[in-house]
């Protein structure tokens, strides 16, 4: 699901700098597309993986006794 919001915003993207260039000079750069999925993407495993591995970790009895 997250590919398809990534394919959404470059597209976006590039639809915004193509209206913007029809008054002024614009461009998305490819290196930009790459950095700003990478990173997006970077962000999200991180915290997506780390509350993961920290629950993981918990005993579950004291995960429950700790949810009230």
């Amino acid at each position: 699901m997250s590919a398809i919001g990534g394919v959404v915003g470059v597209a976006l993207a590039v639809g915004v700098a193509a209206l913007v260039n029809l008054v002024f000079t614009a461009s998305v750069p490819a290196s930009a597309v790459a950095v700003g999925v990478t990173f997006s993407a970077a962000v999200g495993l991180f915290f997506g993986i780390y509350p993961a591995r920290k629950a993981a970790r918990l005993d579950p009895v004291d995960a429950l006794r700790m949810e009230t």
